[in-house]
């Protein structure tokens, strides 16, 4: 008889949490590396398209698929009570994961995927459910937080745990061996609206407040005609929305993802497509972005991070002001619309002092496009996370949490001014 086996995508406790194309890719792919090896069931407690939450207004979709989690204020951790912020847990209720336990019990295996380093708290509650509701259970927990924080994940007492994009582990602790390179379980939800792509692993850059080349590796491009075929079953499943989750999704670009595009276009795929984790500017061709605008990309997100050359030069030189300009150039003349070309900055780095964070903002807001401040979270084992030792207990997870440092380094008011100000900026460009 076939494993039974339960996917787990554990809700999230935080200040803030919303739903911008987020789903265990990581997790749906290693369910779909099995292919038909086990009997799978997946409870994802950020699915906003649940039949829980989907019929409730307020947490509908906008236009491309984007909305907010059910939520409710919980007690913040001690080590967070200096952050004047509410805390809440975010995602279905957990009497519904209960409920789920006590109907379909027991599973051989569960298999629980953990992102960020600071949302441990949802991980830990679904292992306690588990050990109380289907105690004959393995716990297997892989993702981000273990591998960047292996000694603290120790103390959830899961059966294993999976760093990294090592999966050997998994398969012998299994007794499964892949059956192929089939695509992610999206089967396994009742509705998909949003999927998610991966074109390549890993990053050629080495920017130091990031950890995707000590999670993935060097960069590596995905086999082509398995993207194109998880695109082919996101369509039959209608999913209109889809987020690529690369890391550089325009690097080599004449051997990823301009293949695929005008794969794309050739077929005549009717869907949108977004870029969430930034696209590198630099790499943002008059041909690229004819390309992409064709094809359906809708929303642009461009990693900035500042326009100040210092501190792009310190933290890895990713892209200039002027780089960022030409992009915006480039995209703008395909057709793309200024109001969904967005840039990233950070909030709250280390080296705020030269990053001329201000200056940046209005940089970016007269290119016409608008600009948002991604806090900073310190990640333990980069150069700019260990610097923050200084400044918060790098030891205990709860403190990379993005909304934290940037209190702690720049105050609530220098904070809630910088915010306000972006806020400003991006409402103007409504009227300009």
């Amino acid at each position: 008889m076939k494993l039974k086996i339960l996917l787990v995508n554990p809700p999230i406790y935080d200040f803030t949490a919303y739903d911008f194309w987020l789903k265990p890719y990581g997790l749906l792919t290693v369910a779909g590396l099995l292919g038909n090896g086990a009997r799978f069931r997946l409870f994802d407690c950020l699915d906003r398209m649940n039949p829980l939450m989907a019929a409730r207004a307020e947490f509908g979709s906008d236009r491309w698929g984007r909305g907010r989690f059910f939520s409710r204020h919980v007690p913040t951790p001690q080590c967070l009570r200096q952050i004047p912020r509410h805390f809440a847990r975010f995602g279905l209720p957990r009497e519904a994961f209960r409920a789920l336990l006590k109907n379909e019990a027991p599973f051989d295996f569960a298999l629980i995927q953990a992102t960020m380093t600071y949302w441990y708290q949802g991980v830990r509650e679904v292992i306690e459910d588990i050990r109380m509701l289907s105690p004959g259970t393995k716990i297997i927990v892989g993702g981000t937080y273990v591998t960047l924080c292996p000694a603290h994940a120790q103390s959830l007492e899961a059966d294993l745990l999976v760093r990294a994009a090592k999966l050997e582990p998994l398969w012998d602790y299994l007794q499964l061996q892949p059956d192929g390179a089939g695509p992610a379980l999206w089967r396994a939800y009742e509705k998909v609206r949003v999927g998610v792509l991966k074109l390549s692993d890993g990053c050629p850059f080495n920017c130091t407040y990031c950890s995707v080349p000590r999670f993935y590796g060097k960069f590596r491009p995905r086999p082509m005609d398995a993207c194109l075929a998880e695109l082919v079953l996101l369509g039959e499943l209608s999913a209109r929305n889809i987020a690529f989750y690369d890391d550089a999704l325009l690097f080599k670009s004449e051997a990823v993802i301009m293949p695929f595009i005008e794969e794309v276009i050739r077929r005549g795929f009717n869907v949108n497509f977004h870029c969430p984790n930034g696209l590198n500017a630099r790499f943002i061709t008059p041909e690229i972005a004819r390309l992409m605008v064709r094809a359906g990309f809708k929303t642009f997100y461009l990693g900035f991070e500042s326009a100040s050359a210092r501190f792009q030069q310190r933290t890895g030189a990713k892209v200039y002001r002027n780089e960022l300009a030409q992009a915006v150039a480039n995209l703008t003349a395909a057709g793309a619309r200024h109001s969904n070309i967005t840039a990233y900055q950070l909030l709250g780095h280390p080296d705020a002092d030269i990053q001329q964070l201000e200056e940046s903002m209005h940089f970016v807001h007269s290119l016409g496009i608008r600009g948002m401040l991604a806090d900073f979270s310190p990640i333990p084992g980069t150069p700019d996370g260990d610097r923050c030792k200084k400044w918060i207990d790098m030891e205990e997870p709860l403190m990379h949490n993005k909304t934290a440092l940037p209190i702690i380094l720049l105050g609530f008011e220098k904070t809630n001014h910088l915010k306000d100000l972006q806020r400003k900026l991006n409402r103007s460009l409504v009227t300009t």
